[in-house]
């Protein structure tokens, strides 16, 4: 009975645990974008160090409750967009000092001119003016113009004479500390943000690679290239075949053959070849056939395929490539999946398969599994792709997975362009700072574009310009959207360039 509880407990432990790693990934999925990241740390931090300073005022009596409002607005200037020009801490500083002062110099003369308004909260309506009129014209010629020191000089007004020091001290005091932590907050966190938040520039850097298909050579390359990024990389070429006797006798084939050490830009055509001409060897002059040869031929032709690319992958990209042989019960996508699980693969990078004008079912039921996906087309009989259109509709943890992609494939001396197409009725600048938070956590030169045109038109006219066009595959729209307007790759028969089309597991 008690073994039975215990079992019982462990079984709820486990499962509660799976459904926490569940919502803490979807949640960090959710929050891979960058105007989420900074509106979280604004509703964490701006509240934060509001409390800490009044903690501080009410500790100090002295400390006036007139300086939280002006330091409330500049604290969320500072976070809410982190690269402004008002988001400059020494200006933050500055701008409420000299706020605060103006406001105070303000203050003493037009008492001197004028007789002060009667009230306990009365302030006068020269006092107001040359409080606002000083600060523009100290903070314009020192560009250290802060929106938040003109309230601050305005509630200078309100500060009883023998609090005029004490008032000026707290809003420097207070706005240093603020400025303190954002910059280490921006320092440490948000510029950052890529290597502690975004997954898809720390992950898929162990690619598994189907090797089915005409054009599972290149593909087999894009993939050592994406994995090359990374040290702790490495590629694994999978064969499936129909049974267990073909499995044993290709791994055994496998584990006999030597590595060839160089190969030219023809291999692997050459490999294909021979792999041809070593079948049709066995056939003699008579046409009679020895089955057990041929099939000993067929294995042969294989193994030497395999091994060639795998050799290919290892001299051109230095990245270790393994071959594994599965046993395909009828399921291929899902012995791809598992493999995947078995070999640590965190991501599949799939030739390009389609039936009746869309994608194989093979390929949709691996963008249906739980690992990253890249399907490649491959138009051209490239091994580098240096230079790479990513189009995006939006920010998200896949347009952060196409443009980590794209960076890693182009390298140094590669170009990426990030490109985005809106209507006529949309705004052109968000969608540029779209882009541009889009971006922003990668190193490198990237361009980005903005065009109205529609995006079949856009690929169809720019595609050609570049190695590869990566884009998404769409699985977070709905049916009903994608049965009313299929999804863009579907549609990229006209653009004569590669494509990679980037799905990540949810």
């Amino acid at each position: 009975m008690l073994d039975q509880l215990v079992r019982r407990v462990q079984t709820l432990l486990v499962r509660a645990r799976r459904v926490e790693r569940r919502e803490l990934r979807e949640f960090r999925r959710w929050a891979e974008t960058t105007d989420r990241v900074v509106h979280l740390s604004m509703l964490v931090f701006v509240p934060l160090l509001i409390a800490l300073v009044t903690a501080l005022a009410n500790a100090v009596p002295r400390l006036t409750f007139l300086l939280f409002p002006p330091l409330a607005s500049g604290t969320y200037t500072l976070f809410v967009d982190p690269t402004a020009k008002y988001s400059d801490p020494k200006r933050f500083v500055a701008g409420l000092t000299i706020g605060a002062v103006c406001g105070l110099g303000a203050l003493d003369l037009s008492s001197v001119l004028l007789a002060p308004p009667t009230g306990q909260f009365a302030v006068s309506a020269t006092a107001a003016g040359l409080a606002v009129l000083a600060t523009g014209l100290v903070t314009w010629p020192l560009d250290i113009e802060e929106p938040s020191s003109y309230s601050t000089a305005l509630l200078a007004l309100l500060v009883q004479p023998n609090q005029q020091l004490v008032f000026v001290g707290s809003i420097f005091l207070a706005s240093a500390l603020v400025a303190s932590v954002f910059v280490v907050w921006r320092d440490r966190f948000y510029e950052r943000r890529a290597t502690y938040l975004y997954e898809s520039t720390t992950g898929d850097d162990h690619v598994l690679v189907p090797m089915r298909g005409e054009t599972a050579g290149r593909t087999a390359m894009l993939g050592a290239r994406l994995a090359a990024a990374h040290e702790a990389s490495k590629v694994v070429l999978l064969d499936m075949v129909s049974d267990s006797d073909a499995a044993a006798t290709e791994r055994e084939l496998l584990q006999d053959t030597v590595k060839l050490d160089m190969f030219s830009e023809t291999d692997t055509d050459a490999s294909n070849a021979n792999r041809t001409e070593s079948t049709a060897a066995v056939f003699g002059d008579g046409g009679s056939v020895d089955a057990e040869t041929t099939e000993a031929a067929d294995f042969d032709a294989q193994v030497d395929w395999l091994e060639t690319h795998a050799a290919r992958i290892e001299t051109r990209t230095g990245v270790p490539c393994q071959v594994v042989v599965a046993i395909d019960d009828g399921n291929p996508a899902a012995t791809t999946l598992q493999t995947a699980a078995e070999t640590n693969c965190d991501l599949v990078v799939a030739p390009y398969e389609s039936e009746h004008g869309a994608l194989s079912p093979y390929l949709r039921r691996l963008f249906r599994g739980n690992t990253d996906v890249l399907v490649h087309r491959s138009r051209a009989e490239r091994s580098q792709w240096k230079r790479v259109l990513v189009p995006v509709r939006r920010t998200s943890d896949v347009a952060h997975n196409m443009v980590d992609f794209a960076t890693r494939l182009a390298g140094k001396s590669g170009r990426v362009a990030v490109a985005t197409c809106i209507g006529e009725s949309q705004n052109r600048r968000r969608a540029e700072e779209m882009l541009a938070d889009l971006v922003e956590p990668f190193d490198g030169a990237i361009e980005t574009r903005v065009s109205r045109a529609d995006i079949n038109e856009f690929l169809a006219t720019t595609g050609s310009q570049y190695d590869l066009v990566v884009i998404g595959a769409s699985q977070d729209r709905s049916a009903a959207s994608r049965f009313v307007s299929p999804p863009t790759f579907e549609r990229l028969e006209d653009v004569e360039t590669d494509v990679a089309i980037v799905d990540r597991s949810h």
